[in-house]
């Protein structure tokens, strides 16, 4: 009716989850749970919007009915123009957010992230972009009001940061940053240039959801776990205990290094935490790599080597390569004001899912 999307599938599954929800061992498994009552609001949420786009579709057929039918009564005549007029926009605008509320959801979305920001090229003024990139996502989660814990970091000799990685909890943390992964450009003046010449530096940006200690099974003889006295800045304490930990995943080689806290056990936990996101994340690409034909159009979300954005200081400059959006205000955004280009990316990655759900209703049945 007036091309509603079908959500057969949709009543099934709230069906089955109203089934499972009534069982009293539903709360057994907490975890899931969690997980159900979630999807079980959301469908609902899908439903009520179905319904109301069905009514306003049967009273805007009843309106037009009317319209023909009233020959010669004037009155009757103007009054259902004046409700065609008002529900033609309304049906469309339900529509539009009922494929919106539709679009399969990352599991991930509700997590918090791991965000980890290494410099790239252009020696010391890419630690110092780095630094600025860091701060900026700082000031943005306090915004929010989210929490950031530092999980570890490499100073650079310039003052900026060779990496740095840090926690963001919150709600819905990884939906509304998992578009910054990528290559982050920067092109300005350093500091130390005396010509005036206008440099180009890179860093890069990686945004890990965190993992959950069932997510990923980790045997522990597949570990080797070295501890060593942290070097660099610190404060007294740090560098003269052997605190620093250093945690290698053997079946990959992959390394995370932890130095920032005076506990071992500490810098341990951190460590490990990091290791079990970085390894979520490549289980997820392995996933998202196996349906790469079904995501064309859709905004990446890991993929570092990709360059996203470029920040231009003579012009003060924003421009996110992906969707084509500019904006000049370049000082609010590295001062945390990041929310008009976030909802830029996400509108752009739902109009994607929007297009591709239009075509696979069209093509197929429910």
């Amino acid at each position: 009716m007036d091309g509603i999307p079908k959500i057969d599938s949709i009543l099934r599954r709230h069906q089955e989850l109203d089934a499972e929800m009534a069982d009293p061992a539903f709360f057994n498994d907490q975890r899931k749970a969690a997980a159900s009552s979630r999807e079980h609001q959301r469908l609902a949420s899908i439903i009520e919007l179905y319904n109301q786009a069905e009514k306003a579709s049967q009273d805007l057929a009843d309106n037009r009915d009317l319209l023909a039918e009233a020959d010669t009564d004037e009155e009757l005549k103007e009054m259902a123009q004046e409700e065609i007029a008002e529900l033609e926009p309304a049906l469309e605008t339900l529509k539009e957010q009922l494929l919106v509320a539709m679009l399969p959801q990352d599991d991930s979305d509700h997590r918090n992230i791991i965000m980890e920001i290494r410099a790239g090229a252009g020696g010391n003024e890419a630690s110092l972009f780095a630094g600025d990139l860091s701060r900026m996502y700082h000031r943005f989660a306090e915004n929010r009001g989210w929490r950031v814990e530092q999980m570890g970091s490499n100073l650079s000799e310039a003052g900026g940061f060779k990496e740095i990685s840090f926690m963001i909890s919150g709600e819905d943390v990884y939906k509304t940053l998992k578009f910054e992964s990528g290559v982050h450009r920067v092109q300005r003046i350093p500091v130390t240039e005396t010509n005036g010449r206008i440099h180009t530096s890179t860093s890069t940006v990686a945004v890990l959801p965190e993992a959950e200690d069932v997510d990923i099974i980790i045997d522990n003889n597949d570990l080797e776990i070295t501890v060593c006295r942290a070097s660099g800045p610190g404060g007294q304490g740090v560098n003269t205990t052997d605190s620093a930990v250093q945690i290698l995943y053997k079946p990959t080689g992959m390394i995370v290094q932890c130095a920032d806290e005076r506990s071992q056990l500490k810098n341990k936990t951190r460590a490990m935490k990091v290791l079990r996101s970085r390894l979520l994340q490549a289980k997820q690409e392995e996933e998202r790599q196996k349906y790469a034909d079904h995501r064309r159009g859709q905004i990446g979300t890991g993929d570092r080597s990709e360059r996203i954005r470029t920040y231009n200081f003579p012009q003060s400059r924003i421009t996110d390569h992906r969707i084509g959006y500019t904006t000049h205000n370049l000082d609010g955004v590295l001062d945390g004001e990041l929310v008009d280009l976030v909802d830029h990316l996400q509108v752009a990655d739902n109009q994607a899912k929007v297009q591709a759900l239009m075509e696979e209703q069209g093509g197929s049945e429910d």
